[in-house]
């Protein structure tokens, strides 16, 4: 009998005691392996975040915040001024429009909130008319905000439509400098040139029946639907996007800025540049703000989830590895008289150590089996858990608005009401950050942790399997 068969067949001389050893190395290795996703999913996490908006300023009109800000338009050429500040890699322009639905209906009125219509950085937003339909709601909270103050019925109140979110914007990102995450169709193509096309939400494209090559109009002038985004949130999925030339033409401002998205080329040299561009543009004409510290704060917080998980998953590995030890050492106690026989016969001690380390492999397969089914069913779980533990004491505590796509706010851009920059801005959520790691099983990270487990399992094999070179035959048949 060959030595593999023979090591199967000791795997389950004894089935009871098999069944209680795989089912214990199972609960070790699922534990390693779902640790190991988690570190790989917050790694992958971090990286995202270091390489998207942790690099990224943003430029407001300088004294542009909430419906009491003031300030002077920001323009095209403070956007090249911008471009040639040392580690600055790309600048991103955009336009802020607010998009008014026509309506004939009496009784009806579009949203402006207080002071009007505002945008990025609490500057003014052109308002102008187009056919489409807002695909939210004003709802209790838009009507309070849009309230004149003159009546505290609600009834007598007029009913109200929110406005549509509409960016001129430079390259295929959004308002924070992340590439869009178009669904269907395809971008707007050359962004340098009006050409009549345009980006829409998907609950805007749903609420008015539109799909890719559909068309409609803003100011009388017709749009075709190129692709169509999803946002991640209502707010932002109630939104239109257009080149930069396209907006600044519908609110006739030619060469004026709403705000800039500059993005650096490291986040270790993000502070020096802040301060080189602020230098550059001019405190009186530009603010140039950072979204980088709500970003350490969520990068601390997983970095912490990634250290936990390593620590983890490396105390699930020695746990296996001791279970296999442990066991494999009774083995060999029990299997004396076998092993004296066997050495009697002319067996090398090679042959039976290497047998005893394959019955331990025998014993680990299966247990890898049952914990790879438990990894992939508990390993986002066990993830949000270790993530939520860390949000709860480190998160910002602020939310983030539109997802990234707060053109204009409803609330007409009041201090803190998610404009860029502000504590609801893109960035101010540190806690979306951090719950929207997804942790998933993938076929090589499982594989890389199976093949930890065998490691561990060969070195927790080897010290019995070198114990039964010490057992002597003539000693083991004496006391028979």
């Amino acid at each position: 009998m060959s030595v593999l068969a023979r090591s199967v067949g000791n795997a389950f001389r004894n089935k009871i005691r098999t069944a209680a050893v795989v089912a214990v190395l199972a609960v070790a290795i699922g534990l390693a392996l779902a640790m190991l996703v988690a570190n790989q999913a917050v790694g992958a996490k971090v990286q995202e975040l270091n390489a998207s908006v942790g690099t990224t300023l943003t430029v407001n009109p300088a004294g542009g915040q909430g419906f009491e800000g003031g300030g002077e338009p920001l323009t095209t050429a403070e956007a090249e001024t911008a471009a040639g500040v040392a580690n600055v890699t790309a600048v991103v322009g955009t336009k802020a429009l607010r998009l008014q639905t026509e309506s004939a209906t009496s009784g009806t009125t579009t949203q402006a909130g207080p002071g009007g219509g505002f945008g990025p950085g609490g500057q003014q937003a052109a308002t102008v008319t187009t056919n489409l339909t807002a695909a939210v709601d004003a709802g209790t909270l838009g009507n309070r905000n849009g309230s004149t103050g003159t009546t505290t019925d609600a009834a007598a109140q007029p009913v109200r439509t929110l406005p549509i979110t509409a960016t001129g914007i430079g390259a295929e990102v959004d308002t924070t400098g992340k590439a869009l995450d178009i669904t269907s169709g395809t971008g707007l193509g050359d962004y340098t040139v009006a050409d009549g096309k345009a980006l829409l939400g998907t609950t805007l494209a749903e609420k008015n029946s539109l799909t890719v090559g559909s068309t409609f109009t803003i100011a009388d002038k017709t749009f075709t639907v190129a692709g169509i985004f999803d946002a991640g949130t209502t707010f932002g999925n109630n939104a239109v996007y257009v080149t930069l030339p396209e907006a600044q033409t519908l609110a006739d401002t030619p060469d004026e800025l709403s705000t800039m998205i500059v993005t650096v080329n490291s986040m270790d040299n993000v502070d020096g540049t802040k301060t080189a561009l602020q230098s550059a543009l001019g405190t009186d004409k530009a603010d140039v703000t950072q979204g980088q510290r709500n970003l350490e704060t969520a990068v601390s917080s997983l970095d912490s989830v990634k250290n936990i998980s390593l620590v983890a998953f490396i105390a699930a590995l020695a746990t296996a590895g001791l279970i296999i030890l442990l066991i494999m050492v009774m083995l060999v106690r029990e299997r004396r008289r076998e092993i004296g026989v066997l050495k009697a016969i002319g067996a090398r001690n090679r042959t039976i150590g290497l047998q005893f380390v394959l019955e331990s492999l025998v014993l680990v397969a299966l247990g890898s089996v049952v914990g790879a089914v438990i990894a992939s069913l508990a390993s986002g779980g066990i993830a949000s858990a270790l993530i939520s533990s860390n949000t709860s004491t480190t998160a910002a505590p602020t939310t983030q608005r539109g997802g990234g796509l707060a053109g204009a706010m409803p609330n007409g851009g009041v201090p803190g009401g998610g404009g860029f920059g502000g504590q609801g801005g893109p960035f101010g959520g540190a806690g979306q950050l951090l719950t929207s790691v997804t942790a998933s099983a993938s076929p090589g990270v499982i594989a890389a942790g199976i093949a930890a487990v065998f490691a561990v399992a060969v070195i927790g094999a080897l010290v019995p399997a070198l114990l039964t070179a010490r057992i002597r035959p003539i000693e083991v048949l004496r006391g028979e």
